[in-house]
């Protein structure tokens, strides 16, 4: 085998591997080891394999030895080993990198994307599924003292950052004047000493023109400081919603066309006798109310007075306030659907007699006002007219029931009038069944003086009431970086796209309730 066949086997070998989205097996790597052994050989003994390595060809002119000029020509082995070697890398890292995200590697090693392509994509991905704040370092010396940096930042101010990059905790005391003179000497701006000499405004001056440079690490530093600040208070804001509430996507903005299946929506099975036909049945579908999302968003902005006193705050702070407002906000708006009681999709309110979810007169829970609402529940049926006894999971109550809800189901024997004292509480079996969900936000939306309602939800996988869509099921918020003509000062865009509705009104009951 000549060393060009050879060559040609190792990069059959590694482009097999890469169209299957895989490292290279054992045997693979053997073969592939083994071909390199006798490549060296050859090239070290120029006797062995001269065709291919020094040897005549069919011109009479000597191949890899020159030119006319004199010149040493490209040696066509040496470049195909660089590239093999190149290829073998690139899936190392890549590889490396989407282990270390929760990503599958394949599609990216087959379809021949760059680090650079992965890393974005990682990024995104890590945003997306609301991944913790940790280190991510993929051996380039510049991307890890960027992400060094980002993690010194966090720690500074007390954001708890999992395995912090090598050198986080050097860099923690970097005021926000000594991280841009340190990136803009990396970054051949100037040396550390002309930088040293720069007042606080020059260099705030010389920081808003690295803004305008894609490859500057002070502003990229930055952006990745409030993106990994974003997911951490996102994640941690303390709401309710997403406990009892469902979760979906939509791709754009238009209001979705499709039909939705109602709890219980498929007829009942009919018996089929010998050599009998199976009948055909059509799902009961209803056009529920057309889901549609909206963006909501603000701005902030770092200026120049932040960067002059060494507002390190601003960057782990200010976005944190924005996130978690955006959490907030969705709270809000599920709980005000639920105090206002809009009209649904059959132009009923989602409480109403109609509906069979709604108990007649206000009262306080107490084990007879909360095994009727769990009754409103147990009693609903499908589009059929058949029970789907919808099992309650989740009782929702005001800021005041909280410890009312543990009497009610922690108490094993009750006294009740006629019957006596150390009657069993038929609750109690529900103690490990029904979860409390105390919220504030049902008192503040209800108004002070008001009757504050209350209610009982039921097992979101059988049964929905209010769904919460996301675009493309991104839950955590987005940032762009801008500058504002006429402001002295960065602005940051943030904004998440997201559409509430109610979308069955079987999995839910409500009880008026009373003042508290």
């Amino acid at each position: 085998m000549t060393i060009q066949e050879m060559i040609a086997r190792q990069q059959a070998i590694v482009s097999g591997a890469r169209a299957a989205g895989r490292d290279l097996t054992a045997e693979e790597r053997a073969e592939f080891d083994g071909l390199q052994r006798q490549i060296d050989a050859a090239g070290n003994n120029p006797a062995q394999g001269a065709e291919g390595q020094g040897g005549e060809d069919p011109t009479g002119g000597a191949r890899g030895m020159g030119n006319d000029n004199g010149q040493q020509g490209t040696d066509p082995t040496e470049a195909a080993r660089q590239a093999v070697a190149t290829e073998r890398q690139r899936v190392s890292d890549i590889t490396a990198l989407c282990r270390q995200a929760g990503m599958d590697p394949a599609k990216y090693i087959s379809n021949g994307d760059t680090m650079d392509t992965v890393r974005q994509a990682a990024v995104d991905y890590l945003l997306k599924h609301g991944a913790p704040v940790s280190s991510r370092m993929n051996g380039d010396e510049g991307d890890n003292f960027r992400q060094a940096a980002v993690d010194a930042m966090l720690l500074r101010t007390g954001v708890n950052v999992q395995n912090p990059a090598k050198g986080a905790e050097e860099m923690r005391g970097y005021s926000l004047r000594d991280l841009a003179i340190e990136c803009m000497a990396r970054d051949g701006v100037g040396t550390t000493t002309s930088l040293l000499r720069m007042s606080k405004d020059d260099l705030w001056n010389e920081a808003c023109r690295q803004f305008f440079n894609p490859t500057a690490a002070f502003p990229a530093i930055l952006d990745n400081a409030i993106r990994k600040n974003i997911v951490q208070m996102y994640q941690e804001i303390p709401t309710t919603f997403q406990l009892w509430t469902t979760k979906g996507s939509v791709s754009d903005f238009k209001p979705t066309k499709d039909h939705s299946y109602l709890a219980g929506g498929a007829g009942e099975f009919l018996r089929v006798g010998e050599n009998g036909e199976l009948k055909a049945d059509t799902p009961k579908t209803e056009l529920l109310p057309q889901r549609q999302i909206d963006t909501f968003g603000r701005q902030f902005s770092m200026t120049r007075q932040a960067f002059i006193n060494d507002d390190v705050g601003f960057i782990t702070e200010m976005p944190g306030l924005y996130a978690m407002s955006a959490k907030r906000t969705i709270n809000k708006q599920v709980y005000k659907i639920l105090i206002d009681n809009p009209a649904i999709f059959d132009g009923v309110s989602l409480f109403d007699n109609a509906h069979n979810n709604l108990i007649a007169s206000g009262a306080a829970p107490s084990i007879d006002t909360l095994q009727a609402a769990m009754l409103k529940l147990l009693h609903q049926k499908d589009p059929f007219g058949d029970s789907i006894m919808v099992e309650p999971k989740y009782v929702i109550v005001p800021v005041g029931y909280g410890f009312k809800m543990s009497q009610i189901l922690e108490t094993a024997m009750i006294d009740v009038t006629g019957i006596g004292s150390h009657t069993a509480n038929a609750l109690y079996q529900y103690r490990n069944k029904l979860q409390v969900i105390e919220e504030g936000a049902l008192n503040v939306l209800a108004g002070d003086g008001n009757a504050i309602p209350w209610f009982v939800a039921g097992d979101q996988r059988y049964a929905k009431s209010l769904q919460v869509d996301y675009l493309n099921g991104q839950e955590t918020p987005t940032i762009r970086r801008s500058e504002v003509p006429g402001r002295l000062g960065f602005v940051w865009d943030i904004w998440l796209d997201w559409g509430i509705t109610a979308v069955d009104f079987r999995g839910i009951a409500k009880n008026p309730g009373t003042t508290i």
